[in-house]
């Protein structure tokens, strides 16, 4: 059977994949399945209901909410009903809230709960949506998105010609979803994607690993990201049956309950499992903490090809006394996981391999769909710090500055009414250009370096990639997240947020004593420790790349304090902003007045650089 819509995937489950679970979700903390057939009848009602009130092919419907089976309903609802998805974070601002919903121009919107109602009352009201918000949990001033299932429910016999009308009618090419890009800089933007666009990736990454009908899969990154939706489709795609965690502090608890074969992350989740079961590793007793960090010591050396016949005795014994514990605590039957949204340590890829737990890395953006390389499940054609082969049926070039091109059918139609911006980043030739940095290794491997606006030259001309230092250095347990600055500076710099939770355990331990997290970031043994990171990383880096002065931050930075993008990107103009001072004083020495110089040259940089070039 041919699935070229999005919609096409329930009917393959229905005709090829029968089965009570095809999706799953905790109710009152309770797991509650439904079947294909009921699945069926769900997404159907949820178009008979929508066309039932009024809602008409190409208008527009919002959903907030976080990932439970009713998404899907509603987005496969939709689809086939030809209206038009617009997914938002539950977790943004209400400024942004408010951006988006009166730019996408939705004619309903579906919440999930109470806090959220609340964010988006006010703008609702202003744009005469009041009677038109829809919530899966009972909300005052809400309408209960059971009452569309009964509207569609009771117009079951009008609408079912209506929707397979509408369904015969829609494209491959048709728009089926608009996605805001969590832009760290200035609005976001709406990315246009087709069914085409989403299935076709759906469909090329399927041959990524063997899971199939039968196995299981875990989601609990979000559904209104792209590539959580995306690979949403491939799971269905392949028959796999989909457990859906809506609050991510949970995730531990379903992830035992459930026993995936696989799930979606991304690289800082990875990196938290890592960093807690080290954590816990450092609170052994003597003879277990020496087995376990001998065990993380052979890990950490773990190749994909020409391991000795020695290294794998040992990594079995690793595997028995030590590994095994991890695999239990990811449900004992992972077998796979996929990471994208941003770069992998390599350490990171080497580590979960060797306790038996694979990670394969893919690549993309919103506006390709997303995917457009990734290491398949197959030892010969995976590479360690690369993010795989380009997919099937997408082109790839690297320009002359070292940019990544793609093209292919998974390029968006384009930004919603912003034909301008279309233009800037689609050339005349359908080349998508991405933004990223990247080489082929081999001529077949694609490794991504840095993202093209965030490298910087230094005074003296010498090019600094953050990036790939940042990553560097939140490779040490005590660093969370890091800002690597310098841009028209003598020497590349840091800010550093600490791992806190673990910062407060190496303090107890030797009864260092402190108020709080910002006297906490003045104790000298405290600046000595991050310093002797900070030198481990500088080991590894040439002179020019080398992080020669370095701040301590007080705060944790998140997407809800507004330091990070909702995919855990460094706004980087808010940081800048907000440690201003700071920053003036590792390249001025606080000095008020060369703080106003520094504030002038910026000034002046900025003019520069509208200038045009002769």
């Amino acid at each position: 059977m041919e699935v070229t819509r999005t919609f096409d995937i329930i009917d393959l489950n229905v005709a090829r994949y029968p089965r009570s679970d095809m999706y799953g979700g905790k109710q009152d903390k309770e797991w509650k399945v439904y079947s294909t057939a009921e699945v069926r009848e769900h997404v159907d009602a949820v178009s008979y209901g929508l066309l039932a009130m009024g809602f008409g092919k190409g208008d527009k419907i919002a959903t907030i909410t976080g990932n439970k089976p009713e998404w899907n309903f509603v987005d496969m609802g939709l689809a086939q009903a030809g209206l038009i998805h617009v997914p938002i974070y539950p977790t943004i601002s209400t400024e942004e809230y408010s951006y988006i919903l009166e730019h996408s121009e939705v004619k309903a919107v579906i919440i999930s709960n109470k806090g959220i109602f609340n964010k988006v009352k006010a703008t609702a009201d202003r744009l005469g949506l009041t009677d038109y918000i829809f919530s899966f949990d009972p909300v005052e001033g809400a309408r209960p998105f059971s009452s569309i299932l009964n509207e569609g429910r009771k117009n079951a016999d009008k609408y079912a010609p209506v929707v397979a009308s509408i369904k015969e009618s829609i494209k491959p090419e048709d728009m089926v979803t608009i996605i805001y890009t969590s832009g760290t800089t200035g609005n976001s933007k709406g990315v246009m994607l087709t069914h085409k666009n989403l299935v076709s990736n759906a469909v090329s990454t399927s041959t990524a690993h063997h899971l199939a009908y039968g196995n299981r899969a875990m989601s609990f990154l979000p559904l209104c990201h792209v590539y959580e939706r995306m690979m949403n489709y491939h799971f269905q795609y392949k028959g796999i049956s989909v457990y859906y965690v809506e609050n991510m502090g949970t995730v531990s608890e379903a992830v035992r309950e459930v026993k995936p074969q696989i799930f979606n992350t991304v690289p800082r989740l990875l990196e938290k499992i890592y960093d807690n079961i080290l954590a816990k590793g450092k609170d052994l007793s003597w003879v277990k903490k020496t087995i376990f960090f001998w065990a993380v010591s052979l890990g950490l050396r773990f190749s994909l090809h020409n391991n000795s016949s020695f290294y794998m005795l040992r990594l079995r014994l690793a595997r028995k006394l030590i590994f095994s514990k991890w695999q239990e605590a990811l449900g004992g039957e992972l077998q796979v996981m996929v990471s994208g949204g941003a770069a992998l340590q390599s350490r990171l890829e080497r580590i979960f391999w060797a306790a038996g737990l694979p990670v394969i890395q893919g690549y993309g953006l919103t506006e390709t769909s997303p995917v457009i390389a990734v290491n398949p499940f197959r030892i010969p054609e995976i590479r360690f710090g690369t993010v795989g082969p380009v997919l099937e049926n997408v082109e790839v070039k690297i320009a002359d500055d070292g940019e990544i091109l793609c093209r292919g059918v998974n390029v968006m139609m384009g930004y919603y009414k912003a034909p301008e911006l279309t233009a800037q980043v689609i050339d005349s030739e359908g080349w998508f250009h991405t933004g990223d940095i990247g080489v082929f290794e081999e001529g077949k491997w694609l490794r991504i370096t840095d993202r093209k606006k965030e490298m910087f030259k230094l005074s003296a001309g010498k090019y600094i990639a953050p990036q790939v230092l940042e990553n560097k250095l939140k490779e040490s347990i005590f660093i969370e997240q890091a800002m690597v600055i310098g841009e028209n500076e003598k020497f590349a710099s840091a800010l550093i947020s600490p791992n806190f939770t673990f910062l407060h355990g190496w303090c107890a331990e030797r009864k260092i004593q402190y108020r709080d997290n910002s006297d906490l970031t003045e104790v000298p043994e405290v600046i000595e420790r991050f310093s002797r990171e900070v030198r481990d990383v500088n080991k590894s880096l040439g002179e020019h790349e080398q992080i020669k002065r370095f701040r301590l931050v007080t705060e944790e930075w998140s997407p809800q304090s507004g330091e990070l993008s909702p995919t855990l990107k460094l706004r980087r103009n808010y940081l800048t902003e907000r440690y201003r001072e700071i920053i003036d004083e590792i390249y001025f020495g606080g000095d008020k007045d060369m703080t106003v110089l520094s504030r002038i040259k910026n000034g002046i940089t900025e003019i520069l650089k509208g200038l045009p070039k002769f």
